[in-house]
């Protein structure tokens, strides 16, 4: 579904990614894990379009995007949920989720989207006339994932969902996303909580100051002594 070859990116004269190659197959939830400062969030910006490759290819669905105007990888089926959420905290719940289904194909399904979102987070439905900044950090991240889900997307991208939260909100997430990615959405999660992570993803890389390092099955990278202590701290 998605082939990234030899990505590079820059900032200015400084490289944040060298190189990068690997795939994510349909169906699949694909988490890339690493230290602060390996260049995770770069890696999902460049993926959604917010940030542009100096080199190097990103493929999906077969197309080549790497050149996509940024407003164009909606429209392509990639929606993100950045680090941060950037929720329109002034406007209600239901505004935000109405923003996620601006385009055409996702304005006629708005009706049963926003009613597949209600049932993934029920906490939602009754708070859709409140604004976004009154939601406690766990609803806005909620709100995030409902928002990016409105668009209908064939791959979500989620940058460092449980960043800030109580472990059982974290728990409530990521078996939501788990659900998500069970329904046929397929899923490229970047996150520090490392053995979450692990325990929803179907394969895992390793990213460590731009590289890859790594990559497997959970089971492979945590039966691995310098992959455990190095990068999952366990």
């Amino acid at each position: 579904m998605l082939e990234v070859h030899d990505l590079q990116v820059t900032y200015g004269h400084a490289t944040a990614l060298w190189g990068l190659s690997f795939e994510l197959r349909d169906g699949e939830l694909l988490c890339i894990v690493g230290p602060n400062g390996a260049g995770k969030t770069t890696l999902i910006s460049t993926l959604a379009g917010v940030l542009r490759a100096r080199a190097g290819r990103i493929r999906f669905e077969g197309h080549d995007i790497t050149a996509l105007p940024p407003h164009r990888f909606c429209a392509a089926g990639i929606a993100i949920v950045p680090e941060g959420r950037r929720l329109f905290t002034s406007m209600s719940v239901q505004e935000n989720l109405d923003m996620g289904s601006m385009l055409p194909d996702a304005k006629v399904r708005r009706a049963q989207s926003l009613e597949a979102v209600l049932a993934l987070f029920p906490v939602l439905k009754t708070k859709l006339a409140q604004p976004a900044g009154e939601l406690s950090g766990g609803q806005q991240q909620m709100l995030a994932i409902g928002r990016a889900l409105m668009s209908r997307p064939r791959l979500l991208l989620l940058d460092e969902p449980s960043l800030g939260l109580s472990p059982l909100i974290v728990r409530e997430l990521f078996a939501a996303i788990g659900r998500v990615n069970g329904e046929g959405t397929s899923v490229l999660l970047v996150e520090q909580n490392v053995m979450m992570a692990l325990g929803i993803a179907h394969r895992a890389y390793v990213l460590e100051e731009g590289r890859m390092v790594a990559e497997g099955t959970p089971q492979e990278l945590i039966e691995r002594d310098e992959i455990r202590r190095s990068y999952l701290g366990v």
